[in-house]
């Protein structure tokens, strides 16, 4: 294993980086470490000096990316404080940008036809959920102190915040085209349709009512 100076360190996330853009244009099956080492700009030499193979750094690069997601989301989060704020924001950074979605969950549905079979993958992405139930709890623990969401399990309510932004991000994804004229607005539509499903789900009440979308 390298022990890793702040050199090494940059290197190797440069690698990583790059793993991740030839993965969201070739795709899991196609990408090779002539790709990766292309797309970083170095020799093959230079990244087969940090990975044993492409397996390796493909599992890295998994971990990295959902680490960053957890992270982002996480951060953006921990600077509101009330539970409607914390959520609000929490969608936002999670419903980032078009072009940001699309190459994170072309990469990420990739990964996850893998995980069936690769026990290492899925326990990367048991963990992701898991920084993912953590950010759920503690928006729902929070709107329930505060008296905007109503009393409920809140591992199971954590849960079901995850799936609602999946299954939505993944429609999404499913229906952008190119051809759209208005591809970006579709974006903004899974977006609000997100917010109103879980904000409905946690307070039990029409969320339009509730004008969610609206700035305090």
């Amino acid at each position: 294993m390298i022990k890793m100076n702040k050199n090494a360190s940059k290197r190797k996330e440069q690698l990583l980086r790059a793993t991740y853009q030839a993965l969201s244009v070739k795709g899991f099956s196609a990408v090779t470490l002539q790709d990766i080492s292309d797309y970083a700009g170095v020799s093959k030499g230079v990244t087969n000096y940090y990975f044993k193979n492409k397996d390796d750094v493909l599992y890295q690069t998994l971990e990295w990316v959902t680490n960053k997601i957890y992270h982002d989301d996480h951060t953006a989060i921990s600077k509101e404080t009330t539970a409607m704020n914390k959520l609000r924001t929490y969608m936002l950074s999670t419903f980032s940008t078009p072009k940001r979605n699309r190459r994170v969950y072309k990469v990420y549905l990739d990964f996850l036809a893998q995980a069936v079979h690769n026990p290492r993958y899925l326990e990367i992405n048991n963990q992701f959920y898991e920084n993912c139930w953590s950010i759920g709890r503690e928006i729902v623990s929070l709107g329930i102190k505060e008296g905007v969401f109503y009393s409920q399990d809140i591992d199971n309510a954590a849960i079901t915040i995850r799936t609602i932004i999946d299954g939505c991000l993944t429609q999404w994804l499913m229906r952008d085209n190119e051809k759209l004229p208005n591809r970006d607005q579709l974006h903004d539509f899974y977006r609000k349709i997100c917010f109103e499903a879980i904000v409905g789900f946690l307070t039990n009440e029409n969320p339009k009512k509730l004008s969610i979308l609206e700035e305090n």
